[in-house]
């Protein structure tokens, strides 16, 4: 008989689920935080260096210049600032959404040794005797025009200052006047004078004002002159934000035009869309009712994942959202191991609510093991991540914590209801079964695995893989010996310029307009874009500041879109490089000490086998097809081994539960058939998973952002050969160093040993 309580709840438990996503979801995205790379802004990386040789440059005076460059920011009125300061001596600063980039990074770039003068160049003042924050934008009451006020912090240090100044006269034969008190940022003599300076359009200066009422014998000083309103605030802030404690070495930069922001937010959104639904579909169409109780444990997956994020303040960025689409495609993995096994189950003959129980027992422990190690990618990736790579880490991690609880329990959750229910009872289509699959035999009997109703001999063919696999590394190292990577300003250092048209934009008219208006020559100028409305420009200078303002001035003119702007040093391109390198080092040694502990070494060393074949095959492909290998493509490497050895794991976790059955393994020939039982047994899961994932990635490649293209194209790569060397490569390996001496140290198990592993 029907429980139809069960269904009743179901549906209760949906509708509130539905209502709550409904009702809550446009509060959660409008408070989620957004990366500059999706609202415009810029991001620099500081060198902290002391002002002369008795400084140090210690903790205390790294919090001082953060503290110092956030009293800048908030000049600005900005609201979305992120100061970090960072191991040896440095500190990040990123200003997401600020409307005048080059006036904020004017604010920020200068040292600000904020000095008073004569004009001869005498000290009388420094920013030490202000009032902090005194400094406004205010009206003159008498001419309504536009002026900033102060105070000082003694009446009678400012007396002393004025009278000396005044006394001093007006002598009309220089052509600039002598009794001012000259306002600098940091002043240097050996480059420039007053004198000098004086009446150029656009002086190094800030101000010279005078004292044409006497000498000021109050706190409160009032600044005039042929100010604008825009000026006036100017100087205010610059003011306010006084001096810093240290020098500051700016060692690498990015800017974001917020046109450039909104369309790779509005594209990646759209590509996530399409890959979410697609995913959708195909798990309905494969595992029906349980496809159907996937795409809402999903759903919940992606709300739950947004409220997380907003909780823990995290800040979107573009890799952010790339790796939640590609999240949900490794979340449908967990679905898809349990759903697999209640099929086997169900055609072992077995009740559908034995199925269902056993197939839950079996799978757990195998999505457990493929989490984890994909979560020690995930980790590491964040530590030795940039900052919109720890955007993409802290999202990956999110999601493989959120859906293990949407994807586990979630599940057990809603098909439980059915299940206990007995509605599904002798309804096997319902699971994608057809009837005539079902096995009448007794509980335990072993079945012989087949795929699409036959049998294949991987184990069989395994010279074939290994020959394959052997000419196209050859090939890839080939390639890489002749033609290297194409590397990135974030490993060799230099400037990237990024230009966004209304439509199709020449490289060529680029690259000539760079050399001629500013004097620049650009290593390559490419277009890129749907409709190639983007030409990017690739320097290996580093640009400076004034030539970055230059060109962003001229083409937000040209075009009405502000250009991308990087810049990398080469020291901070060589630590690129070597965290790049230390990442994948580090991840493959955790992976190595998970697998043992869990398995056994052999099953370690073929892992870790299989992900270097397939990170190498990134490389290769990456060498030969000349894309620019960025710092992105290290998070994309990252995901793929963590990917690649979750693929791997649930074949081991297969072959180990298979040696458990047995129990004790004497020959290489009953070896070789438990294994290759094993990845027929699993393959429709990773057949099934690369589907889902392969999806996910496919849009973001088609669709999505060109700045994440190649990012993409890593991801499709990799998981092609994930899948490869999961199925092919590194079940055959450890076959071959297992069952060698298989004869004189038979495989068995021994219930005591806790590590759960084939012991010997």
């Amino acid at each position: 008989m029907v429980k139809r309580g069960r269904i009743v709840a179901f549906f209760i438990v949906l509708l509130v689920l539905a209502g709550t996503i409904g009702t809550t979801i446009t509060g959660v995205t409008k408070d989620i935080r957004l990366g500059l790379d999706l609202q415009g802004g810029f991001e620099i990386l500081y060198d902290v260096k002391p002002i002369d040789e008795d400084q140090e440059v210690n903790d205390q005076v790294l919090q001082a210049t953060a503290a110092a460059l956030d009293r800048r920011v908030n000049t600005l009125g900005i609201s979305e600032t992120n100061i970090n300061i960072e191991d040896g001596g440095r500190i990040r600063v990123q200003l997401a959404g600020v409307e005048d980039q080059q006036q904020a990074r004017e604010l920020l770039s200068t040292t600000a040794e904020l000095t008073f003068r004569g004009a001869d160049g005498t000290l009388y003042m420094d920013g030490s005797d202000l009032v902090e924050g005194s400094a406004q934008q205010t009206f003159n009451p008498n001419t309504n025009e536009p002026v900033v006020s102060l105070k000082v912090d003694s009446a009678s240090k400012m007396y002393d200052v004025s009278s000396t100044i005044i006394d001093k006269g007006d002598d009309p034969s220089t052509p600039y006047p002598e009794n001012v008190l000259v306002i600098w940022l940091d002043y240097s003599q050996k480059d420039t004078t007053f004198a000098e300076e004086f009446g150029q359009p656009d002086p190094a200066y800030i101000s010279a004002p005078g004292f044409s009422d006497g000498p000021i014998r109050d706190t409160t000083v009032q600044i005039s002159g042929n100010f604008t309103v825009e000026s006036a605030q100017n100087l205010a802030d610059i003011l306010n934000a006084g001096s810093l404690p240290a020098n500051l070495e700016e060692t690498y930069s990015t800017s974001v035009g917020a046109q450039f922001g909104e369309q790779a937010m509005n594209k990646t959104i759209f590509a996530g869309m399409i890959g979410i639904a697609i995913i959708f579909l195909y798990m309905i169409a494969y595992y029906r009712f349980p496809g159907v109780i996937a795409a809402i444990t999903l759903t919940a997956y992606v709300y739950l994942i947004l409220v997380v994020f907003e909780a823990m303040n995290g800040v979107l960025t573009l890799p952010g959202i790339a790796a939640l689409i590609l999240g949900v495609g490794m979340a449908v993995d967990a679905n898809i191991i349990t759903y697999e096994r209640i099929k086997e189950e169900i055609k072992a003959g077995k009740s559908v609510l034995s199925a269902f129980k056993a197939g839950n027992k079996r799978s757990l422990s195998t999505i457990l093991d493929a989490n984890i190690t994909t979560l020690i990618a995930a980790t590491v990736l964040f530590i030795f991540g940039t900052s919109s790579v720890k955007g993409f880490a802290t999202m990956l991690i999110v999601s493989i914590l959120v859906s293990f609880i949407t994807a586990v329990y979630g599940t057990r959750l809603f098909m439980g209801l059915w299940v206990k229910s007995r509605f599904l009872n002798k309804r096997p289509k319902w699971f994608g079964i057809k009837p005539e699959d079902i096995q009448d035999i007794e509980e335990g009997e072993q079945i012989e695995p087949k795929v699409m109703g036959r049998s294949f001999d991987f184990v069989g063919l395994r010279k074939r893989f290994f020959t394959i696999s052997i000419i196209l590394i050859g090939a890839g190292i080939l390639a890489l010996a002749v033609f290297r990577l194409n590397l990135g300003i974030d490993f060799t250092s230099g400037s990237r310029v990024s230009i966004l048209s209304d439509g199709n934009i020449n490289p060529s008219q680029v690259e000539e307009t760079l050399k001629d208006e500013f004097n620049v020559t650009a290593k390559q100028v490419i277009s890129a874009g749907e409709d190639g409305e983007i030409a990017v420009a690739r320097f290996e200078e580093e640009l400076s500041k004034d030539k970055i303002s230059e060109i962003q001035t001229y083409y937000e003119e040209e075009y009405g879109n502000t250009p991308n702007v990087s810049t990398v040093s080469p020291t901070v391109g060589q630590e690129l490089a070597k965290n790049a390198a230390l990442a994948v080092l580090y991840a493959s040694i955790g992976i190595i000490i998970y697998v043992t502990i869990r398995f056994e070494i052999f099953f370690a060393l073929t892992a870790i086998i299989a992900l270097l074949h397939d990170a190498f095959f990134i490389l290769a492909l990456f060498s030969i097809t000349r894309l620019e290998f960025d710092i992105t493509i290290i998070a994309a490497i990252l995901t793929i081994v963590g990917y690649s050895v979750n693929d791997t794991i649930v074949t081991f976790d297969r072959i180990r539960e298979n040696l458990k059955l047995r129990k004790k393994v004497k020959g290489f020939k009953e070896l070789a058939k438990i294994v290759n039982d094993s990845l027929m047994q699993t393959l429709a899961r990773s057949l099934n998973t690369v589907i889902t994932v392969i999806f996910a990635a496919l849009m973001l490649l088609i669709f999505g952002a060109s700045s994440i293209t190649n990012f993409s194209f890593a991801l499709v790569v990799g998981l092609f050969a994930g899948t490869y060397s999961s199925l092919f490569i590194a079940s055959q390996l450890w076959l071959i160093w297992r069952g060698r001496n298989i004869k004189d140290n038979p495989i068995q198990f021994e219930k005591k040993k806790s590590t759960g592993g084939p012991q010997v």
